[in-house]
């Protein structure tokens, strides 16, 4: 019997000398910003599980579209390690609480910084995802032996405005009381690499990361929905404040974005500048 163990401890001993695998929890919407998060633990040899929520909200395309592109890499060649779920919180909100829920409410049109688009804010749900996704790395790490584990979100700068749980200070005391209210926390370490960064910065980091894996960027773009207010094909009307940050993204970076728009890419190039000129003459 005390034999058995002596093995059973050593294998496990050398279980855990030889995982030197990263692993990271990704709270995965199918937007652009996830997304690129996606490719950036890939690309740095992360074993990835990708957490993907349905909250109720109007965009359902985003869950397919985030369906596709686990496909699309699964299906892509390489040796990746990437599973998905889809979790359902819908009964953790109200649905008259914000414009993203509430049907008989319009999604806001115009600069992503415009006061308007506040009624887009949903009430804690980044709190809440945080709170899963890190509930999550735990019991990955309980898996692995008490591994290290990542717990990774795509929040960037131009969140920070509207969001106030996107920004920095917020996480770090979230984190701080995620860790502290858990025995293991203390292992469990965020990824957050964009939280400083603008879209056009993420876009632009993720270029030379796709190239190299050698996977085909209009591809993964494409499965990507950001807009608020995209029709039932996923075509996305181009005048949401979601959407005009990701045109001018694109354009500024000289691609053209895969996804469909209402009107053409060119209409929308256009529209998109106006409405950042007009934002940033009234900001004056």
């Amino acid at each position: 019997m005390y034999f058995f163990l002596d093995i059973l401890s050593y294998c496990c001993a050398i279980f855990d000398m030889k995982n030197n695998h990263k692993y990271a929890i990704l709270s995965f919407s199918g937007g652009l910003d996830s997304t690129s998060l996606l490719i950036n633990l890939l690309y740095n040899k992360f074993h990835v599980k990708c957490i993907t929520f349905d909250y109720g909200q109007k965009h359902l395309i985003e869950i397919d579209r985030a369906i596709q592109n686990i496909e699309y890499l699964n299906n892509s060649g390489l040796e990746l390690h990437i599973s998905h779920n889809i979790v359902n919180i819908k009964d953790a909100f109200n649905s008259k609480a914000s414009s993203l829920f509430n049907n008989s409410q319009e999604i806001p049109r115009g600069h992503y910084e415009d006061s308007n688009m506040l009624s887009t804010f949903v009430p804690n749900r980044n709190a809440i995802f945080t709170s899963i996704i890190f509930s999550y790395a735990l019991s990955w790490s309980k898996e692995l032996n008490n591994h290290d584990i990542y717990f990774s979100l795509g929040c960037h700068s131009g969140d920070h405005t509207i969001y106030p749980d996107c920004r920095p200070d917020f996480y770090k005391k979230l984190i701080e009381s995620l860790k502290m209210g858990n025995w293991g926390g203390e292992i469990i370490n965020e990824y957050m690499p964009y939280i400083n960064y603008t879209k056009k910065d993420i876009l632009a980091e993720s270029i030379p990361f796709i190239k190299k894996m050698g996977l085909d960027f209009n591809q993964v773009y494409k499965n990507t929905n950001t807009s608020y207010s995209p029709d039932k094909s996923g075509i996305s009307p181009g005048d949401t404040g979601s959407d005009v940050e990701r045109i001018l993204a694109f354009h500024e970076l000289g691609i053209k974005d895969p996804i469909q728009y209402a009107g053409g890419w060119e209409a929308a190039v256009k529209n998109a500048i106006k409405i950042e000129e007009d934002y940033q003459k009234s900001s004056k």
